[in-house]
């Protein structure tokens, strides 16, 4: 693998990080669902058509998946690239800030957000890769070593933010049961694997555990606090990482990427979420 190879897979994965409106599958029960790319499903085809293209949103996506086998109502507005001000802002020119999609009628809500705030995903990927990828940097975890204090920062930023959302969205809807969905694991806990995800070992490692579980960690706090439901897709997850075969990961590769998106879900990651996101709901009553 080369340095050029490494650069356009980055290149596809920005693309990637930048997309969401959606009506669906017919319904009694309002459902609306927030979020950015590890929602909108970017490279699983067919998209959704009444989605802007930018956001590269799926048919597939967790959301369609649970709208249609609980019988709800989707409005869909995640998309790529979109961080929690997003919310209330809009993303790109002639879209809707995703909370426009909210409303008294609205019954049940999933957001699957977090992950871009304060650039945190696509800073620490592409970071990770120059130093360990393509600039063979010394040391054990120079990424780890380079990049823990900013994540550490990022993360106490964040956190008010995403709780204020949280809280706002419940403002806007106040009689809906809200969800928060999580991230699913990305990195292996050991092992490399030098020809889809070319880190060093305790780069990997540290990603997966002090910024994945970290995060959803902190997702999980905040969803308590403002009573919400935190669906963990992290754990079901596990063993199911970029750095598995094609038929055993649920998360694309940095390299050899399937959907042509690295470092997203995979059609059989979106099911498994959608599953996950199904139970929580059956759980909590929505039928």
């Amino acid at each position: 693998m080369g340095a050029k190879r490494l650069r356009l897979a980055l290149a596809s994965l920005a693309a990637a990080v930048a997309c969401a409106v959606v009506p669906a599958a017919a319904g009694a029960i309002n459902y609306v669902s927030i979020g950015d790319s590890y929602t909108s499903g970017p490279g699983i085809t067919p998209y959704s058509p009444t989605a802007p293209a930018n956001c590269g949103q799926s048919e597939k996506n967790y959301p369609h998946l649970v709208a249609k086998a609980l019988n709800l109502t989707l409005t869909d507005v995640s998309c790529g690239g979109a961080t929690t001000s997003d919310e209330t802002e809009s993303q790109f020119e002639g879209q809707p800030p995703q909370d426009d999609a909210l409303g008294e009628a609205t019954e049940v809500v999933t957001i699957g957000m977090g992950g871009n705030d304060h650039g945190l995903f696509g800073t620490v990927l592409n970071g990770c890769t120059q130093l360990d990828a393509i600039e063979s940097a010394p040391g054990k975890a120079p990424c780890q070593e380079h990049y823990e204090s900013y994540v550490q920062t990022t993360f106490a930023e964040d956190k008010p933010e995403q709780e204020a959302a949280i809280k706002h969205i419940k403002e806007l809807s106040p009689h809906a049961k809200v969800f928060i969905v999580g991230y699913p694991e990305i990195t292996p806990n050991h092992g490399v694997c030098p020809t889809q995800f070319p880190w060093y070992e305790k780069d990997l490692k540290w990603f997966r555990n002090k910024v994945q579980k970290v995060g959803n960690k902190m997702i999980k706090a905040g969803a308590k606090a403002s009573g919400a439901i935190f669906v963990d897709t992290f754990k079901p997850s596990e063993g199911h990482n970029a750095c598995q075969s094609p038929t055993v990961r649920w998360v694309e590769p940095l390299l050899g990427s399937l959907t042509g998106v690295p470092v997203h879900p995979n059609a059989t990651g979106e099911e498994q979420d959608a599953f996950d996101v199904e139970l929580a709901m059956l759980k909590a009553g929505i039928r």
